[in-house]
């Protein structure tokens, strides 16, 4: 039988760097949430070097997510990796605002983007909350939270891909997961990735802030 038992400790949720008011925080929990401030403040600040830490970051969620049963976001990480090199080549071919301008969606695209968010949630949901009857020998514990586990992946990987096109609204649906990703890992006991996305919170919004204004100083100058 075969299982992902044999993990490197660097990667094992229970290796202990240090302690937090009695809370042990380990290696690859520090070293995630370090590079996920690092990655999401980058973005905020529409500087390509995000998508570098970004890799780093994905590489320590996909294994402690792994280990707290929340597949889907497991799962998210596998994604997020692919879309981490793309928004990287696609950001690096196109640095220049005025060349990659900031976007938003039409009336038409946020109707297809709520119904790929609704249909996308309950599939993947009803996967996730079978998939250790589907593979046994691959997930040995039933997943946690399986809906709002996976409503939260549905939502990162949509605002992923708005954040590779430089699509305003990415900052919407990162608000949306900032706040229910904050609930969701503090009831998992990963207490410092929930503070974390306390600050994610904090840095969405000031993304938002910072790409409106950025929209309406293209909109001055177009407007010339």
């Amino acid at each position: 039988m075969f299982a992902f038992s044999q993990i490197p400790a660097f990667l094992d949720v229970n290796s202990v760097f240090f302690s937090v008011l009695d809370y042990p925080v380990s290696y690859v929990e520090f070293t995630g949430a370090i590079t996920g401030l690092v990655s999401v403040l980058l973005a905020a600040k529409s500087n390509i070097w995000t998508w570098a830490s970004g890799l780093i970051n994905v590489a320590c969620f996909f294994s402690i997510f792994y280990q707290v049963q929340l597949y889907s976001d497991m799962f998210l990480q596998i994604y997020f990796f692919a879309a981490s090199i793309y928004g990287w080549i696609i950001w690096s071919r196109q640095n220049k605002q005025e060349e990659n301008p900031i976007r938003v969606l039409t009336r038409h695209q946020k109707i297809v983007l709520a119904a790929t968010i609704i249909f996308s949630t309950a599939a993947l949901g009803f996967f996730i909350q079978n998939i250790h009857t589907v593979f046994p020998n691959f997930f040995q514990k039933p997943a946690s939270y399986p809906y709002i586990d996976t409503f939260i992946a549905v939502l990162s990987v949509l605002a992923t891909i708005l954040l590779a096109k430089r699509i305003l609204e990415n900052w919407y649906l990162w608000i949306v997961v900032d706040v229910l990703s904050v609930g969701l890992y503090a009831a998992k006991n990963v207490m410092l990735i929930s503070i974390e996305y306390i600050i994610f919170l904090c840095i969405a919004s000031f993304g938002l802030y910072n790409w409106l204004r950025l929209k309406n100083d293209e909109k001055r100058i177009s407007a010339r």
